[in-house]
């Protein structure tokens, strides 16, 4: 065993950990921050692995993005930031049908592989996978940016609650905003 598996294994036991208590954690918050370590250990998974650019874009995009707007959606629509009573559900359900699946997988692999060897392709360089995001995977990309865009037009629209009211504001406000004018008309 090398020095890059005794790597790739801790930072995949990080990951695992980071992972499970994202799905455990009563705050929000906290599981957005264990999300970023969770992405990191990925991220440093793929640079043992040699596959710096993935890395990076796992850095840049989830790290930087995703998780940046999962907290900006949570401070944008006042969720609850401390412990919620709405998370604290029984989790031996989840954990029942995650082990189910993660069994089901594993069996699955092992029937199919039977522990024989896999050659892998030659490794692939930024240029290749420029050409293969932007030739033949652009409309996904394009979807995916479509419904990241959206999202955060969602957010802003639930965080704020004057958009979308049929009347006006029953606190009297405008009324105020029109006595409040220089000349203000009555």
């Amino acid at each position: 065993m090398t020095g890059a598996d005794v790597l790739l294994i801790a930072l995949g036991a990080v990951a695992v950990g980071a992972g499970v208590l994202v799905v455990t954690t009563k705050h929000l918050v906290r599981a957005g921050l264990y999300l970023v370590v969770c992405l990191g250990a990925l991220a440093g998974d793929f640079l043992v692995l040699s596959a710096e650019l993935v890395a990076w874009v796992q850095v840049l995009i989830y790290v930087g993005a995703v998780v940046v707007l999962l907290l900006f959606a949570v401070m944008l629509t006042r969720a609850p930031i401390g412990a919620s009573d709405d998370l604290d559900r029984p989790g031996w359900p989840a954990a029942l049908i995650g082990g189910g699946a993660g069994l089901g997988l594993t069996v699955l692999l092992v029937d199919a592989y039977r522990w024989s060897t896999v050659t892998l392709p030659p490794a692939g360089t930024a240029e290749r996978l420029g050409e293969q995001i932007f030739q033949s995977w652009v409309l996904p990309f394009e979807v995916l940016s479509v419904l990241l865009l959206s999202a955060l037009v969602g957010a802003i629209v639930l965080s704020r609650p004057d958009i979308g009211r049929a009347g006006p504001p029953s606190d009297g406000r405008v009324a105020d905003l029109v006595d409040s004018e220089p000349g203000g008309r009555r």
